[in-house]
């Protein structure tokens, strides 16, 4: 089978690129759609249609860009409530592409139209490979609360039928979900793998395990995550259908007053620079969101949706500037000033005020535990509940990343903060949201909890 598999990391996601011989389709592009165009090209692959799973919640679909690029044919569940032009199937509808046939199964769960494509060889009728979006996934499965709590019962039993239907395939048919390891889309993290087969499935993914619908609901529902707040925003713009850029928008240069205007009118500084270039200096109430592949994530998580942003980057501006960019336009981010011409240096030059912070490392935070246990200190463990029971600082309490931005944790009057992750960077993220608040604050970065317990410092977990 002729195919390309596009990981997406900061979504967890995957898209694919389905061809026979100069024939070929995308299935689940996100919306910055010219990097599966490029290799289409380049193969001598013409797309004619664009095959969407479902109405996506962690990002704005691409369907569109490609269409007007290549005047392919958008085709998506029929149940989907999509208010464009498009291609509605329902289940045993077919397609055709050259050797394949490409026939629409009904897989509710992870959303009410949920829809796979059962991938057929044309001459002989054997099925090869399914594209199973949000249903089954590698060692997981979609998760089914995404829609709210008046569905999720409804959705768990259906996803419970459609994931045993799916695993019914023959062993050798490869599984091609939409959404892997790092998607905040599936129940459980799943694996780093992007792809498999039906058999390994059958051995190893625990959505198959349970026997029942109510112990089936009873392990997908007990350990989710927490997932961003963007997510409420995506299923309206891909039913409306996201407006047409052809491009990622230019993060244009604003000088200091520019930036103070934009400040004083709403706006929000976003610093993308280290956590350690953040604290030597960075402007009052900016918010520091390191560049990652998560840089979307987090800021669609704690800033309300398509409130203005000015950035701050670091000295390689036009290479973190277009980088920021596609990231947030992956989410429909399109409200972005600009980047501060000059960066942190210009601010200083034009006599405007900086703030300053601290970091630390993890023998540091030992370290003054250690020593000044009753000075005040007060350690913020910000990750995933998951990770927390896991096993977390000794004496460390808990308050997750995404909760600040509806409320701010029990810090007792004139404490430090010391904040810590797994890494560093939700650290800094948080410190940063705790300075905003008036509370002196302290990343730890350059390692986290598996650091700490990794040095043999002391680790607890809960009940024991």
């Amino acid at each position: 089978m002729e195919l390309e598999v596009f990981v997406t990391p900061g979504l967890g996601d995957n898209s694919y690129l389905l061809a026979s011989g100069d024939r070929g389709l995308l299935v689940d592009p996100q919306r910055d759609a010219w990097r599966f165009l490029d290799v289409a090209r380049r193969r001598g692959i013409r797309i004619e249609r664009v095959l969407e799973t479902h109405v996506h919640n962690d990002y704005v679909s691409g369907a569109h860009e490609v269409a007007a690029a290549v005047e392919a044919e958008i085709v998506a569940p029929e149940a989907g409530g999509y208010q464009f032009d498009f291609h509605g199937v329902s289940e045993g509808d077919e397609i055709g592409l050259g050797d394949y046939r490409i026939v629409a199964w009904e897989t509710p769960g992870h959303t009410l139209e949920h829809t796979g494509y059962l991938v057929l060889d044309g001459k002989s009728d054997l099925p090869v490979a399914f594209f199973s979006g949000g249903s089954l996934t590698v060692q997981s499965a979609g998760r089914t609360d995404l829609l709210g709590p008046d569905y999720v019962e409804s959705l768990t039993n259906a996803q419970f039928e459609s994931v045993r239907r799916i695993a019914r395939l023959p062993g050798d048919v490869q599984l091609l979900p939409t959404h892997g390891a790092g998607s905040f889309c599936t129940a459980t993290p799943g694996s780093n793998v992007r792809i498999s087969t039906i058999g390994a499935e059958r051995v190893s993914n625990v959505a198959l395990r349970p026997n029942t619908p109510s112990e089936f609901a009873e392990q997908q529902l007990s350990s989710l995550a927490d997932y961003p707040r963007y997510y409420a925003f995506m299923a309206g713009i891909n039913r409306a259908g996201p407006p047409i850029l052809r491009k990622v928008p230019d993060c244009r240069p604003v000088n200091v007053a520019a930036v103070m205007n934009a400040m004083e009118s709403g706006a929000i500084v976003v610093d993308t620079r280290s956590a350690t270039d953040f604290a030597e200096a960075h402007i009052p109430d900016s918010i520091n969101i390191p560049m990652s592949d998560s840089f979307a994530t987090y800021a669609g998580w704690l800033i309300k949706f398509q409130t203005p942003l000015i950035l701050v980057l670091p000295e390689n501006v036009a290479g973190v500037a277009g980088e920021a960019m596609t990231h947030l336009f992956r989410i429909g981010w399109d409200e972005v000033v600009g980047h501060l011409d000059g960066g942190v240096d210009a601010w200083i030059d034009a006599g405007r005020p900086t703030s300053q912070s601290a970091t630390a490392t993890v023998d540091e935070l030992h370290d003054a535990f250690e020593s000044e246990s009753d000075s005040g200190h007060f350690i913020l463990d910000v990750r995933q509940r998951s990770e927390w029971d896991e096993g977390h600082v000794a004496g460390s309490s808990h308050f997750h990343l995404g909760d600040f931005h509806d409320r701010l944790p029990k810090i007792p009057p004139g404490a430090e903060v010391w904040a810590i992750c797994a890494s560093g960077e939700r650290a800094a993220i948080a410190a940063s949201l705790i300075e905003r608040s008036g509370h002196r604050a302290r990343a730890v970065i350059g390692g986290g909890v598996p650091s700490w317990a990794a040095k043999g410092y002391p680790i607890e977990k809960p009940g024991g």
